[in-house]
């Protein structure tokens, strides 16, 4: 039983970590949204208005704020995976993490150095590298926070009650934390590159294939790009199409121009016609998802969210929708349902390929690279309907339509624990809201009735009950524990039990603990 309930806390927990990094993304994703819209050149042509010095530096600090949980996202989720799933010594765990990713890179970058695979710094993504803290190491995105915080917590619980000989009793217990970390996470860092180019090499496959998949190029772009986007990998493939001849190849003003960025960018400079063949892969095929799709899940996940949860999840969900909505920053959304429930994700990587495929056959001619309302407006309304801006709205209402009704089914169906669906610790009554036990609570009593210390296999709390996890919850004694002052005892299944306690729970919790240690 132990053992069932350990896996079934691990993949739970690991879950409710992530919300930490996501919240602080929503927020940041909005606040880089408007700062790097409103500062663009391209924003800036359309209306000269925002032209003002004084402007401009507020919108440069905010795209600079802003883009700190986007530059250090990876770095964020190998902190907070520890911190959530550990249950003592939660401040060396989140320091931990830290270490962990640090010596992770500054090993692939010594390894990188020693065997002379340092990418030239132009072409970085194109060969799967980037800058991590000031260090060229392989690209890995948020997949390389998560690895790091996963190992991170399985090193913390299995060591930080160790007991050293006594020549070596200074780095024992929870100090032995991050030197353990150090060691595994540096042979780690040595065996990413060698494992990771096999990942790369498919990737550069892949572009070929996009290359000569003719109407279904735009689909396996769009869906590859997506399904690679939690690995990091998407900016390799990404890279290829446009900037390389795997996006095309073009004469514009008697210059030959590859990449279909390269090429949009040519044509709009020169006044030459814009070549379908070359948004294909730009900002038009992301349109209906995220304007139109993503949108719809984030409402999709508002409706089937508990009611009384809900005002809590909806400034999460609202920034999220507007951060994609207006820029084409996704994660905030992404990230609400990618770990919960990956076959969701799978629905959204083929409808963002179906996106690509629709608008070339449509001959829809929207370019640039963000694909919010944005790039729909400045490079679609505002170049006049040679464009077909309007089909994305056609198309898009159908997104929507299907977003919203494939979410809402496989979120009830499956009963898929997208937030605000959990049940909430802090749905209480007035009764616990406002009951004041007279005197103090016997924590050793309360211990005793609760089986003892190795009864208990977990111990937290909310607003006013005390969550516990036992091995044997027949030990439990329900009688005793209401005479301690316990409102009462909530037997959720063989293993997990709710006491409630009241507002003092906090302090409860707090004494268990200590006799526990």
């Amino acid at each position: 039983m132990k053992k069932k309930f350990s896996f079934w806390e691990f993949f739970q927990g690991i879950g409710k970590t992530f919300m930490l990094p996501v919240a602080l993304l929503a927020f940041m994703g909005l606040i880089l949204g408007i700062g790097s819209s409103f500062s663009s050149p391209s924003t800036i042509a359309t209306l000269p208005f925002l032209d003002q010095p004084w402007l401009q530096v507020i919108f440069r600090f905010m795209t600079t704020i802003g883009g700190f949980a986007f530059t250090y996202l990876p770095l964020l989720f190998a902190m907070a995976i520890p911190l959530g799933l550990a249950r003592n010594e939660k401040g060396v765990a989140a320091f931990s993490g830290f270490v962990g990713y640090v010596v992770m890179n500054l090993s692939i970058h010594f390894y990188l150095t020693e065997t002379g695979k340092l990418a030239d710094p132009e072409h970085l993504r194109e060969a799967g590298q980037g800058m991590v803290l000031g260090m060229q190491s392989v690209e890995m995105g948020v997949l390389g926070g998560i690895i790091v915080g996963i190992i991170v917590y399985l090193l913390h619980s299995k060591f930080y009650t160790i007991q050293l000989p006594d020549a070596f009793a200074f780095f024992g217990g929870a100090r032995f934390i991050p030197i353990i970390t150090s060691l595994v996470m540096a042979i780690v860092g040595v065996l990413i590159p060698i494992i990771w180019p096999v990942f790369a090499l498919a990737i550069n496959s892949v572009g070929l294939v996009i290359q000569k998949a003719g109407i279904f190029g735009p689909f396996l772009f769009g869906s590859g790009e997506r399904l690679l986007l939690p690995f990091g990998l998407h900016h390799i493939l990404v890279s290829m199409i446009r900037f390389t001849e795997a996006g095309g190849t073009q004469v514009v003003d008697g210059q030959s121009v590859s990449g279909a960025l390269n090429i949009f960018y040519a044509q709009l400079q020169s006044g030459s016609p814009i070549s379908p063949s070359a948004t294909a892969f730009l900002s038009q095929g992301k349109m209906p998802t995220f304007m139109f799709g993503l949108p719809a899940a984030a409402l999709a996940m508002y409706r089937t969210a508990l009611p009384q949860n809900r005002h809590k999840i909806k400034g999460l969900l609202i920034s999220g929708v507007i951060a994609t909505f207006v820029t084409g920053i996704t994660e905030p959304i992404e990230f609400l349902f990618l770990f919960i429930a990956p076959a969701l994700y799978g629905f959204h990587v083929i409808m963002t390929g179906l996106g690509f495929m629709i608008m070339a056959l449509l001959k829809v001619v929207i370019g640039n690279t963000d694909g919010g309302v944005l790039d729909f407006l400045i490079f679609g309304v505002l170049q006049g309907t040679y464009t077909k801006w309007y089909l994305v709205l056609l198309v898009g209402v159908l997104w929507f339509a299907i977003y919203y009704f494939v979410f809402k089914f496989a979120i009830q169906r499956f009963n898929l624990k997208t937030p605000g669906r959990e049940l909430v610790e802090e749905d209480v009554t007035e009764q616990e809201r406002t009951y004041t036990k007279k005197g103090n609570y016997n924590g050793p009593l309360i211990l005793d009735a609760l089986g003892g210390t190795a009864n208990i296999l977990s111990l937290d709390n909310c607003i006013t009950r005390l969550r516990l996890v036992v091995d044997d919850i027949s030990v439990v004694d329900e009688e005793e524990l209401k005479k301690q002052g316990a409102i009462g005892v909530i037997k959720l299944d063989a293993n997990n039990l709710q006491v409630i306690i009241g507002t003092q729970v906090a302090s409860v919790k707090n004494e268990l603990e200590n006799l526990m240690e």
